[in-house]
């Protein structure tokens, strides 16, 4: 069991930064790995950033250039770093992560990001 919890989220004008985290507890060390979500209203929950512990990273092409996912060295902490927000980042952020040896994944319940336009 991984249970997830993101802070980070608020307001921010367009132009401006956001760092969200992600703290995992329970069965962290079995984590493989750990990425960013995001839904906004209406709207389907799209993958933000993705991260593994070989080292891969993927993002969207929309956050791509702007977005960076990092993690702390014992991948309790996960990071997403924003910057040059545009409106239509708006969305409910949320934290996910996957284990070895199992199907499941585990989601934290997510931080309002609002870029006012």
């Amino acid at each position: 069991q991984v249970q997830l919890m993101e802070s980070g989220g608020g307001l921010v004008q367009a132009g401006g930064s956001l760092r969200l985290s992600c703290a995992a507890s329970g069965s962290s060390s079995s984590i493989i790995a750990m990425g960013w979500y995001r839904q906004a209203p209406g709207l389907q929950r799209e993958l933000v950033a993705l991260r593994t512990r070989g080292g891969n990273t993927d993002y969207a092409d929309s956050v791509k250039g702007r977005f960076s996912i990092l993690t702390d060295y014992s991948w309790t902490t996960m990071y997403l770093q924003m910057n040059n927000l545009k409106p239509e980042d708006t969305a409910v952020y949320y934290c996910s992560a996957k284990t070895e040896g199992s199907t499941r994944d585990y989601w934290g319940r997510g931080t309002q990001v609002t870029v006012p336009s």
